[in-house]
This record gives structure tokens, C-alpha cells and sequence, in this order.
């Protein structure tokens, strides 16, 4: 797996992924939709740590930054 995941990107991740757990957590949202958030959430935070998302890899993009030759 290539990193194609940056640093801006990880935080974005991070935070939305502290954000929907909180929403479960605080039965905000609950349900179908809960169980929906909660997954998002742990994808985002799974992806944002290993810094590798397949849905990037899918349609070409990379968020890392180029490295100098």
C-alpha cells in the first residue's frame, strides 16, 4: 500500500471522525443512521492512521505532498 493519504487530510479525518463519535455517543443520532455515523467514524479514523484510503486509490487521488528528488 502507498501512502496517499497527507497530513492535512489526516487531521481533517481525525476530526470528523472525534465529531460523528460524538454524535453516537450523545445519542444525537441514533438508529439506522447512528450505526451509519458510527461506521464513518471508524472508517475515517482507520484510514487517517494506516494513511491509506481505497476510495483515493479508486479515482487517482493523493493528498500527500510530492517529495524533492
Amino acid at each position: 500500500m502507498k501512502t496517499n493519504v497527507g497530513n492535512i487530510d489526516k487531521v481533517i479525518r481525525i476530526s470528523l471522525a472525534v465529531v460523528f463519535a460524538v454524535l453516537y455517543f450523545t445519542n444525537t443520532v441514533s438508529g439506522t443512521a447512528g450505526y451509519v455515523v458510527l461506521g464513518l467514524a471508524v472508517v475515517f479514523l482507520v484510514t487517517s492512521l494506516v494513511g491509506f484510503c481505497p476510495l483515493y486509490a479508486l479515482v487517482g487521488l493523493n493528498t500527500c505532498p510530492v517529495k524533492k528528488v
